[in-house]
């Protein structure tokens, strides 16, 4: 019983953990990309208000960032101290993946981060929005490789089995880097990722639109983040079909517990919109559904037969419940993203997208649902794949460190307590930075009075007032104010 205790712990812990850093990454991948938008508008067109809303949303997601980084290098403790069977085990095939994405992404980033973040009026335009790029590329980077490695543990191919049992790579890194479900679960996660940051951009426009729909900040976030919604939802939801009939063909398991069948349906199976799943009982109680539409999703066929799992072995299907809720928020969420984003296109199409107030109300109660979606996603995901952690080749209780429970109890009690401290204050502050509306030659990040440059921003121009043109120059002499042409 201590085992198994401990075992529910340490994947607590771990679904905690990476709950929490998941969050971030999924916002900073799309600002990442939306401010290299921002800023490229700001170059071709010269509009001052592009290079404020660049000059706002930069330090968001500077905040973003630096507790994405933070919570994800906690993940990787967790490798050696709660799961070392597992990273003994599949080191040698996950360890040198892990260690692309730090040599190429977290690099990348990492060089280029500094300069667009101070170094806009240091290094030129050009070569700031270079920088800007590079940031977005290595964000993109960063979440290749992690998903191939995911998605690895769940079609695992390209593996050799080594005599002392531990997975090897083959004659091939392709073969392990690009298994079966990585395509499509990159498609997927990253475009998550893009509508995450537009529905919370378009949070942000429409709270300040409800304050005053006539800021042109306000509109002009409002507007490109409901474009994002009305154009890349749909794609979405196509990308989602083709990751699930992948997902059919090599886990179908956990499909028949996202459908909720527990039993085989030789001539259509249903598409259950409602249920309780009932694991002792193998049913799914108060079920309703739609006739055969499960069958013309998965199978294209309204007569096509779907097993259930009563095909399964008991020890080998996943917590059905589980699975069977995360999904129907995730779908359920997605669909009312679809609804705002065709909204906002018939509100566009009538020339009222600023003037809807009951438009922006639910953009801004839609603000948080890109979160909730990828989280409710990737339980979906990881649950479903249970009792493996390595799909029908490592089960997870056999991927643990031999620890007793109260050790892991005091750890994720830590956990907890520190992570609601310093990353709810972080959330705090970005939220505390959106509740501020955008201005006119917005200012940049600030690196201390102390510091040799002040703030991220351009130049002032003729219309700002002269003494924000005050600086030091590299010696920590002062200059007077002056302008440049």
């Amino acid at each position: 019983m201590d085992n198994l205790d401990a075992l529910i712990l340490a994947r607590i812990q771990f679904a905690f953990t990476v709950s929490f850093h998941f969050i971030f990454p999924a916002f900073s991948i799309g600002l990442a990309s939306y401010l290299a938008v921002l800023e490229g508008l700001w170059l071709k067109t010269g509009k001052q208000l592009y290079l404020d809303l660049f000059k706002y949303w930069l330090k968001i997601f500077a905040i973003a960032f630096a507790m994405g980084v933070v919570s994800g290098i906690v993940m990787s403790y967790q490798f050696g101290t709660n799961w070392s069977v597992f990273s003994d085990l599949a080191g040698p095939v996950i360890g040198p993946l892990m260690a692309y994405e730090v040599l190429t992404a977290f690099f990348l980033e990492a060089g280029f981060l500094g300069v667009m973040l101070f170094g806009m009026e240091r290094v030129g335009r050009k070569l700031h929005f270079a920088a800007t790029i590079m940031v977005a590329l290595g964000t993109f980077i960063s979440a290749f490789w992690i998903l191939s490695v995911n998605s690895w543990m769940h079609t695992p191919t390209g593996y050799e089995i080594g005599a002392n049992g531990q997975f090897l790579p083959g004659e091939s890194w392709l073969a392990i880097i690009f298994n079966p479900s990585f395509p499509y679960r990159l498609v997927h996660t990253v475009l998550a990722a893009y509508i995450t940051t537009a529905f919370v951009v378009g949070g942000v426009g429409a709270w300040h639109l409800l304050k005053d729909r006539t800021n042109p900040h306000a509109r002009k976030m409002f507007s490109m983040a409901m474009w994002m919604a009305t154009i890349v939802v749909p794609v979405q939801i196509y990308a989602g079909d083709m990751h699930g009939l992948n997902t059919l063909e090599h886990q179908p398991q956990k499909v028949m517990a996202m459908e909720g069948h527990y039993q085989s349906y030789p001539d259509g199976a249903p598409l259950y919109l409602f249920g309780i799943p009932n694991d002792e009982e193998q049913r799914l109680d108060y079920a309703f559904g739609i006739p055969k539409l499960s069958s013309l999703i998965l199978k294209h066929d309204l007569d096509a037969p779907l097993a259930g799992l009563d095909t399964i072995p008991d020890d080998e299907q996943p917590p059905v419940a589980i699975v069977f809720w995360s999904f129907r928020i995730m779908v359920g969420l997605g669909f009312a993203m679809l609804g705002v984003g065709l909204w906002a296109l018939l509100a566009r199409w009538r020339r009222k997208l600023y003037d809807w107030r009951w438009l922006h109300k639910v953009a801004l109660v839609m603000a948080p649902s890109g979160f909730v979606a990828v989280i409710a996603g990737w339980i979906t995901t990881e649950v479903g794949r249970q009792p493996y952690v390595i799909y029908r080749l490592m089960r997870t209780a056999d991927a643990a460190s031999p620890l007793d429970a109260p050790a892991i109890a005091a750890s994720l009690l830590a956990f907890v307590v520190v992570y609601f401290a310093v990353f709810g204050a972080g959330v705090w502050y970005i939220l505390h930075l959106m509740h501020k509306p955008p201005h006119a030659h917005e200012k940049g990040v600030k690196r201390g009075d102390k510091g040799p440059i002040r703030t991220a921003g351009i130049t002032p121009g003729p219309t700002q007032d002269p003494t924000d043109a005050t600086r030091r120059d590299l010696s920590g002499t002062k200059q007077e104010p002056q302008e440049r042409p």
